[in-house]
């Protein structure tokens, strides 16, 4: 009896399946999709993605992607206070929220032993170094408030406290163990102007 899967399609079913939160059914309908598109559709497609690993960067500053180094909000804000954030689609978060004005850190992760992710695996030392370098007056602790992110936070504020810096912490408004990206923008304006010191 002949099978009705398709080689192709499953190929490009399992590579949509890469994708956080995409189950096999949303894959399979996401592939199927692309089947139903047009060549010039599926051209457009594949070039955005190819476009996107082509010109995007990280910003040599704060980490940020961008398709400039260093990046707009980097040359343009205030450096005096940093926010720092686990990953670039917080920085995004935040920006909506419009009520930041400073420049921000991207750690690329949070310490996590249980994954052996390490104070040295994240980017703690250019944090440290931007500190020393920029005359910081304030860093804003904005990981995500779960166990990883606020040990995160805990371990930055103890390595910053000694280099005179002010420390605070975003306001619990965010519920615990959830994401930044997934907060509105008036939780989030409320968590930046209620930070606590750490």
């Amino acid at each position: 009896m002949a099978s009705s899967e398709i080689e192709s399609v499953n190929i490009l079913a399992n590579e949509f399946s890469k994708l956080p939160g995409v189950g096999k059914k949303t894959a399979s309908r996401y592939a199927y999709y692309i089947v139903s598109l047009s060549k010039e559709g599926a051209k457009t497609f594949a070039d955005a993605i190819l476009n996107v690993k082509d010109k995007v960067i990280m910003c040599e500053e704060c980490g940020n992607f961008t398709e400039s180094s260093p990046c707009p909000i980097c040359r343009t804000r205030n450096s005096e206070i940093i926010c720092v954030v686990k990953e670039p689609k917080d920085v995004l978060a935040i920006e909506k929220s419009r009520s930041f004005n400073g420049v921000y850190h991207v750690l690329h992760g949070t310490i996590n032993p249980m994954l052996g992710i390490g104070p040295n695996d994240i980017r703690i030392r250019e944090l440290l170094d931007r500190v020393n370098k920029n005359n910081t007056k304030e860093v804003i602790m904005a990981t995500n408030p779960d166990v990883t992110g606020d040990a995160t936070a805990l371990y930055i504020a103890k390595l910053l406290k000694p280099l005179g810096v002010k420390v605070s912490r975003i306001a619990q408004g965010i519920s615990m163990g959830s994401e930044l990206e997934y907060a509105d923008e008036v939780t989030l304006s409320r968590a930046i102007e209620d930070r606590k010191d750490i």
